[in-house]
């Protein structure tokens, strides 16, 4: 099974987080430009591009052009929850019915739903919860191996 296989998120909100997480590792100030970003993360530039692009739309990443400029986080990692981003993304949390019916809830369950609820309050508090200050400070970005 292939590390994306199985995943809780989609690719773009994983690579909105790996590109988060890269940002929130630099020094206040300090900026990436896309290219090296994508070598950082590990993630397609022009895919990469298009993702910074809805984080710099939200107002989550600050993009300057030209000498010295690139992509920062436009506010403190601790004022950045994990749904921020991934909202930022148009990724949002699993949400509704599992089996995609309008009348679901405890009264009138599908067969799904008691798992289906737990996993949607996990996720929910795992991603409002956390912020990229959470993130281990200590662990260095390092560049992906293709």
């Amino acid at each position: 099974m292939s590390a994306m296989q199985g995943s809780l998120l989609n690719l773009t909100a994983i690579y909105g987080l790996r590109a988060m997480a890269t940002l929130a590792a630099l020094a206040p100030g300090e900026s990436l430009v896309v290219a090296d970003l994508a070598e950082r993360t590990g993630v397609p530039q022009q895919y990469l591009s298009k993702v910074m692009r809805k984080l710099v739309v939200a107002r989550l990443v600050r993009s300057q052009r030209g000498p010295g400029g690139g992509f920062m986080l436009a506010k403190p990692p601790a004022s950045i929850t994990l749904a921020h981003v991934l909202g930022a993304i148009d990724q949002g949390l699993a949400g509704g019915c599992a089996f995609g019916y309008d009348a679901c809830d405890t009264a009138n369950p599908c067969a799904l739903h008691p798992v289906w609820t737990q996993l949607q309050t996990s996720l929910a508090s795992w991603s409002t919860g956390s912020t990229l200050a959470d993130l281990a400070p200590s662990a260095p970005v390092r560049t992906r191996r293709k």
